[in-house]
């Protein structure tokens, strides 16, 4: 069995964004070498998220007003997490509802998605460097 590992790097210029990665995460298993096997793709911040939907503008920002309506950035003094000086305990929130991570069936040398699938980067407490493991393991 193989086994590849790459960082993706982002430094979102806003607080909160969702990028599309899937051709990112293409171009790890091409460089892979791997045909079957598993994709693991993993938010390395706990204020960030990796999730699988549809690249649709309309659904994007039904999230954004979604996990705002949950999890209100402000006033910040809700968040205890904030006294300890952070301004970002709704992010840690809307982390946690979108997820830590996917895992993608590999076949034929492509990612096995369903309509429409595309994998996104969420970021939710940005202006910082932040990364994304590509673990990719099969043959």
């Amino acid at each position: 069995m193989k086994s590849y590992r790459k960082e993706l790097w982002f430094n979102v210029p806003t607080r909160r964004a969702f990028i599309n990665i899937t051709p990112q995460v293409e171009e790890c298993l091409r460089e892979s070498g791997i045909r079957e096997g598993l994709v693991l793709v993993n938010a390395m911040h706990i204020t960030a998220s990796v999730f699988i939907n549809d690249d649709e503008p309309g659904l994007h920002q039904d999230y954004e007003e979604w996990l705002e309506w949950l999890a209100p950035h402000e006033p910040l003094s809700r968040y205890r997490h904030n006294r300890t000086g952070e301004d970002n305990g709704d992010a840690h929130l809307k982390r946690q509802i979108m997820g830590r991570e996917v895992v993608i069936a590999v076949t034929n040398g492509q990612l096995d998605f369903g309509p429409w699938e595309q994998i996104f980067y969420g970021e939710f407490d940005g202006r910082r460097r932040k990364r994304v493991l590509v673990k990719i393991i099969g043959e």
